[in-house]
């Protein structure tokens, strides 16, 4: 039997794109044939995937057809054509509600609703649904997905244990020498990331707790309108020298060279379908400070400081019991590193193997 990827976008350094590769893996590895094909293909994975409108349909083919949704694509009603013919599988990475861009990048808010809207239309073609999270599932029963599963994103955690990039490292090293703590937030710059309510909560915490500390966040620009909204505050609240913004384009041995000087990750989102960054953070032993909104709570399980209030003194004093050396701080790594260890690889690819295997 062969079962083949689609997504709208396979992109290098992207939690789907680098999820689509290893499905791939453990499927070739679990004895069925399996190809990618993409409606966008970024450099440098040319190699790996190919255009979708290349595929044809070959009366008589063993073979399902397993899309990853995650935003508005064309590509969603031609397998929705295709599935009169095939069976269809999707994998749900959740889409982020167009209220939170409508006052930004209007273009993106109609994007997300024409996405939520192909979501629905592939429902009834749908045989089954993988979901990275409970949360996500409940979107999926509620547009009708008469059957689904959760299966977490793929994650090779050994990765995060790679060597650092030395030049980076040694730059960030020397400037920690000369500075208090260590924020971090990996995440677009994006309107329901709310980076804007990190730097207000740093700006509290530098004030009555670490005149030194330093706030580095690391994303591409999904919002350009927000991302110059989150610069005109670090400027306003005479943060600049104190607040490094990095826009994407980091290596991965580079993006490790960052994790390794945190003292602790900062999450503020409102809307998450999983957050990828939370189990590296656990993995990496870097303490979690995170508001409790979707699936973030479900994510960091037992581990972490999960706030049901985002009031900045609330988060700077949360932050400030994370970064205190002594137990407590112990004890959040090391519930931190079990908690990663549920999405191990192993167990996930088991996850996602049994609900192949459910259907075939």
């Amino acid at each position: 039997m062969r079962i083949d990827q689609y997504l709208p976008g396979f992109a290098p350094h992207d939690a789907i794109g680098n999820h689509t590769l290893q499905a791939r893996r453990v499927l070739r590895e679990a004895g069925y044939e399996s190809d990618i094909w993409a409606e966008q293909i970024i450099a440098p994975l040319e190699q790996e995937a190919r255009p979708y409108l290349e595929d044809s349909y070959k009366p008589g083919e063993d073979r399902v057809l397993l899309y990853h949704s995650s935003t508005s694509s064309p590509m969603a009603l031609w397998l929705n054509e295709r599935a009169k013919k095939q069976s269809l599988l999707g994998h749900y990475h959740n889409i982020t509600p167009a209220t939170f861009f409508e006052r930004w990048e209007v273009n993106i808010a109609e994007a997300m609703r024409s996405a939520r809207e192909e979501l629905a239309m592939l429902a009834p073609a749908t045989s089954m649904s993988f979901a990275d999270s409970a949360y996500n599932e409940t979107e999926l029963v509620e547009l009708g997905y008469r059957s689904t599963l959760v299966c977490p994103i793929l994650v090779d955690l050994e990765d995060y244990h790679l060597p650092p990039e030395p030049r980076t490292l040694d730059t960030l090293q020397s400037r920690r020498e000369h500075s208090g703590s260590q924020w971090l937030f990996v995440g677009r710059m994006a309107p329901n990331k709310c980076q804007h309510e990190v730097v207000g909560a740093f700006a509290v915490y530098k004030r009555l707790f670490d005149p030194e500390a330093r706030l580095t966040l690391i994303g591409g620009a999904t919002s350009p309108g927000y991302n110059h909204a989150v610069h005109q505050l670090v400027h306003k609240l005479r943060l600049a020298e104190s607040v490094e913004i990095v826009m994407g384009g980091l290596r991965d041995a580079e993006l490790l060279a960052h994790w390794a000087v945190a003292d602790v990750f900062v999450c503020l989102s409102e809307h998450e379908g999983f957050c990828v960054p939370l189990v590296e953070a656990m993995e990496l032993g870097v303490p979690v400070v995170a508001y409790a909104a979707t699936a973030v709570p479900e994510t960091l399980g037992p581990a972490g400081l999960v706030l049901e209030d985002k009031d900045p003194l609330a988060v700077a004093m949360a932050v400030d019991q994370a970064c205190r050396p002594g137990p407590a701080r112990e004890r959040l790594i090391e519930a931190g590193r079990q908690r990663a260890g549920d999405f191990s690889l192993e167990n996930t690819s088991k996850q996602f193997l049994a609900g192949i295997a459910s259907l075939t």
